[in-house]
């Protein structure tokens, strides 16, 4: 027979004699994630001016382009122009992109060189306006004189720091009672608004871009700073929207290894192309009938130009892919103004503050880095 005394269903739907039973545990399942940063780490150093700066310097060029469309015979022309006469001296061995030539410079006047075709028994071959002409070396007279001294200059290059701040306020009542899962909601308040501007320091590291008037910032100019993307502009490799593949890739970091010393260590990602990556070893993979575990993850890319960590970040664009040296990149924070809690005056009955720290982004030798953009993403 069923129970007919006091049961905790006779109080009624609204159980007013049952204690409340809350989980302590307040979940949180807004992203909030930092991949990029603490893959980065910490900062080595602070900055100590609101316009961080850094020298940058480069070798003399052992490469330039003909720039000559006015051939009578390519395949004989002992003088032609290239973009940059500087880049040459007398007694320098070059040869053209592709071609088996060697020619010898015996003089350059302004942009016009004037060689020895097929020097030392090599074969004459055609050259073409916008070949690319390397420099294999320059050979001396013996006894002869220094050759003119030849430099390059260091460049100086920076970025502006930007301000992240968030306010904290909660009333004198709501500090007072007592409340579910939270032992103090002005600390509370202050994890919230921290993690909210960590994120924000992550996309603003990706995404960011300075004010084109007055960057230095105004009482009505927000100060911004540059970041990734918009600072990277000699690597970018447009796959017109093409899929990601790995040729896709690594044609892209071997073009950066073409063109710097880098050590490509890095590549951010969001989710989509995270995918197309770790379907580079889909097809070369086999599973036996014992085998119970699906396993489809790509977390470390090796090549011949790199052995990179693949990061997973929701901050870059969908169609683009970073190829980062991290070993030239740091986000630091202006002297004494890493994140933080300030106490605010309070005009009445509540607790008021903000969190507020002051970042910039220093990206050393842009062309060591690269960006593979416009790709598919579906």
């Amino acid at each position: 027979m069923p129970f007919t005394g006091k049961a905790t269903y006779t109080a009624g739907a609204s159980l007013p004699e049952i204690a409340e039973d809350v989980s302590d545990v307040v979940s949180i399942v807004s992203p909030y994630e930092t991949p990029l940063l603490d893959h980065l780490g910490e900062a080595p150093y602070a900055a100590q001016s609101t316009f961080h700066e850094w020298l940058e310097d480069t070798l003399n060029p052992n490469s330039d382009i003909i720039d000559d469309a006015t051939w009578s015979d390519p395949a004989s022309d002992a003088s032609f122009d290239v973009e940059h006469g500087s880049y040459f001296q007398v007694g320098d061995l070059v040869q053209g992109q592709g071609s088996s030539e060697v020619m010898l410079v015996t003089n350059v006047s302004s942009n016009t060189l004037t060689v020895v075709r097929g020097y030392g028994g090599s074969s004459a071959e055609s050259l073409a306006d916008n070949q690319v002409l390397n420099i294999l070396g320059n050979a001396a007279l013996e006894g002869a004189d220094a050759p003119d001294a030849r430099f390059t200059n260091r460049s100086r290059l920076g970025n502006y720091t930007q301000i992240f701040t968030a306010a904290v306020r909660a009333s004198g009542t709501d500090l007072a009672v007592r409340k579910l899962s939270v032992a103090d909601e002005l600390d509370y308040q202050k994890q919230e608004r921290l993690r909210e501007l960590l994120r924000d320091l992550e996309s603003t590291l990706i995404n960011g871009v300075s004010a084109s008037s007055d960057p230095q910032g105004s009482s009505t100019v927000r100060r911004t700073m540059n970041g990734l993307i918009p600072t990277i502009n000699t690597n970018i490799t447009d796959a017109s929207s093409a899929a990601l593949t790995e040729s896709v890739l690594n044609e892209a970091m071997r073009g950066i290894w073409s063109s710097a010393a880098s050590n490509i260590d890095t590549i951010v990602v969001n989710g989509f192309q995270k995918r197309k990556i770790n379907g580079f070893i889909t097809s070369g993979r086999s599973y036996e009938a014992q085998d119970s575990t699906y396993k489809n993850l790509v977390s470390v890319y090796e090549s011949d130009f790199g052995v990179c960590r693949v990061i997973l970040s929701r901050a870059v664009p969908a169609d683009t892919v970073l190829l980062l040296d991290s070993s030239r990149i740091n986000v630091l924070p202006l002297a004494s103004r890493s994140f933080h809690y300030k106490p605010l005056a309070a005009s009445g009955d509540y607790e008021a503050g903000e969190i507020i720290g002051e970042y910039t982004t220093e990206i050393r030798n842009e062309s060591a880095h690269g960006i593979i953009t416009g790709l598919a993403t579906a």
